[in-house]
């Protein structure tokens, strides 16, 4: 049968729903954190698993200009959503093609290198944007190398470093701040930036000219600072598959991790490790009803969890429960992080 002629695809037994009013309150939340600096978004990861266009869509509405990505696909896969002129692809140019395509865009590419630097040039140059590594030793020219004659021919936008620990309150963070404002008085540039989510309740100091936020846009809290101002973003869903009664003694999942101690109702949902809800949630977890809470029990697999019916005796096949998923909480529960918890959410999600 060709493909025009196949009926369209059924619906996805998984949902994840995005709330488009939070992500946009919640960048303006963190836009008016960051005091007279303006607040851009981390949109990496594809907005951390939420869908960049969407996310991209969304926050330029809201007053974003400045968009992060890490590779140049993410960044080809906005042009039609922001302006070129608004993209920044933090890995910077790895080949001659990668700066062609910057070039015949007008998409920033962010330098951390001097190779980075001389391959630039020697493609013929334009704006940039450059990471000075401050203290994490990952990406970021280094401190010491900030007089190399290269970097003074760089037409530099945005002079740019990264926070190791700002969601903590340790002695680093000062470092790092002194060591970025010394490579804002030797380097020429439009625009500093520093803070992440997590630094821009650090304060003024550390926002420069441009903040940017990526996991609290998405409903991360980093800082008890911030609390209050960020709203959850993703609230995943999933459909029940099957119900069924089991008696005491009798044993559910892999390896019978669980064993029935009186007589139960269970439900089998559309959700697994190959979703991102990893093996870590097995006994732990929930599903959520209307504010009823059913438990996960006994191992999570590939494609199916089970779960306690007994406070939900209305549910039946079909019906739809929520994943109960706010980051904090969730983080605490499975062990991971938050930024794990959005990311690892698989592609067979509606979004």
């Amino acid at each position: 049968m060709p493909p025009e002629a196949l009926p369209e695809a059924p619906p996805a037994a998984l949902r994840l729903d995005i709330d488009r009013a939070a992500l946009a309150e919640n960048w303006r939340a963190l836009d008016r954190l960051s005091g007279a600096a303006r607040a851009g978004a981390a949109v990496k990861a594809d907005a951390y698993g939420l869908g960049a266009r969407r996310v991209a869509a969304v926050l330029r509405e809201a007053g974003c200009g400045d968009f992060f990505v890490a590779h140049w696909r993410e960044a080809a896969d906005l042009l039609d959503v922001v302006e070129a002129g608004t993209i920044s692809v933090l890995h910077g140019p790895l080949t001659g093609a990668d700066s062609a395509f910057a070039i015949a865009t007008g998409v920033k590419p962010v330098i951390n290198s001097l190779e980075q630097t001389r391959r630039w040039l020697d493609a013929g140059g334009g704006r940039c944007d450059v990471m000075i590594d401050t203290g994490m030793n990952r990406l970021g020219i280094p401190l010491a190398a900030i007089g190399d004659e290269a970097l003074r021919r760089l037409d530099i936008d945005v002079l740019l470093s990264h926070l190791c620990s700002a969601e903590e309150d340790v002695p680093l963070n000062a470092r790092q701040l002194a060591l970025w404002q010394q490579a804002r008085r030797h380097l020429p540039h439009r625009r500093a930036s520093l803070a992440n989510s997590a630094g821009i309740a650090l304060g003024p100091d550390y926002h420069g000219d441009l903040t940017r936020p990526g996991l609290s846009l998405y409903g991360g809290i980093q800082r008890e600072a911030m609390r209050g101002s960020i709203g959850q973003v993703a609230r995943p869903a999933v459909a029940l598959l099957q119900t069924r009664t089991v008696s005491a003694g009798e044993t559910l999942g892999y390896n019978a991790t669980f064993t029935a101690d009186r007589t139960m109702r269970v439900g089998t949902i559309a959700l697994g490790y190959a979703d991102g809800y990893l093996r870590c949630w097995s006994g732990k977890g929930a599903m959520l009803s209307a504010g009823r809470r059913l438990p996960v029990l006994g191992r999570v697999s590939m494609d199916l969890t089970i779960i306690d019916l007994g406070a939900a005796p209305d549910l039946a096949e079909g019906d739809w429960v929520d994943v109960d998923y706010a980051l904090d909480a969730a983080a605490a529960a499975s062990g991971l992080s938050p930024y794990e918890l959005l990311t690892l959410l698989g592609r067979r999600f509606a979004r």
